[in-house]
């Protein structure tokens, strides 16, 4: 049996989704508030007739939760999370979460995403301001100010350690388990006038492109020699004219 061919083939695949991978967060690398998406493998045993032999796993994505860096915009309505947690909007089925906080308020007072979805409260309820009364004041708890008036405050959520996490969207996520609020800013809290970038780490991003092409370039010479041995295989043990 030809071990060497379906070695080859299976790190093939695992090279392509690695591959798709890289390429969406090289895209992402100036979305604000985006998470890289990785991709751990694993290599599964199969036994042959002389022995073990390793296949390469297609392997499993997910999103790695490090922190992006933080730009100053003094703009009143940009606003950056700190420590492990998320923003939350809502999505079509249901909250979602999200390190963008590029806001925005309609004619209404309604405070929204840029894709036009309604920023939550700690209660899950959308945030209504006053259109009438300018820019609002933001604190790290992510209480709402106008005036001397508090109309609201930014919801906070925290995931589970255990939650693993999908995307739901370009840069909006949901937890396997449910969201809690955040109840303590010692560590977390929101910051206005700035915003969180991508945690797509440029260099390294590029350095696996690299990496990637040269792999699978040498899992394609090793299936071409695979072919070649079976071919002439096939040829020696023929029948003898």
């Amino acid at each position: 049996m030809q071990n060497s061919l379906y070695v080859a083939l299976s790190s093939q695949i695992a090279l392509e989704k690695r591959l798709n991978t890289t390429a969406q967060n090289v895209a992402n690398m100036a979305t604000a508030g985006y998470r890289a998406e990785e991709t751990k493998f694993s290599a599964l045993m199969a036994q042959a007739s002389r022995g073990a032999v390793a296949f390469v796993g297609s392997g499993d994505t997910f999103i790695s939760r490090a922190s992006g860096q933080v730009s100053r915009t003094d703009a009143p309505l940009d606003v950056a999370v700190q420590g492990d947690a998320w923003l939350s909007v809502g999505g079509p089925k249901g909250p979602v979460y999200t390190r963008d906080g590029r806001l925005s308020m309609d004619a209404t007072g309604r405070l929204t995403n840029l894709a036009g979805q309604p920023v939550l409260d700690p209660g899950g309820a959308p945030l209504l301001l006053d259109p009438q009364q300018g820019p609002p004041t933001i604190g790290r708890d992510g209480s709402i100010m106008q005036g001397i008036n508090q109309v609201g405050a930014i919801g906070l959520f925290t995931f589970d350690p255990k939650a693993a996490i999908t995307r739901a969207g370009p840069n909006a996520v949901t937890p396997s388990l449910p969201a809690r609020p955040v109840q303590d800013f010692t560590r977390i809290g929101v910051v206005q006038g700035h915003l969180e970038g991508s945690n797509v780490n440029p260099i390294m991003e590029m350095t696996k492109l690299i990496t990637i092409q040269r792999t699978f370039e040498s899992a394609a010479s090793m299936t071409a020699q695979s072919e070649n041995s079976l071919s002439d295989a096939v040829k020696s043990l023929g029948p003898q004219g």
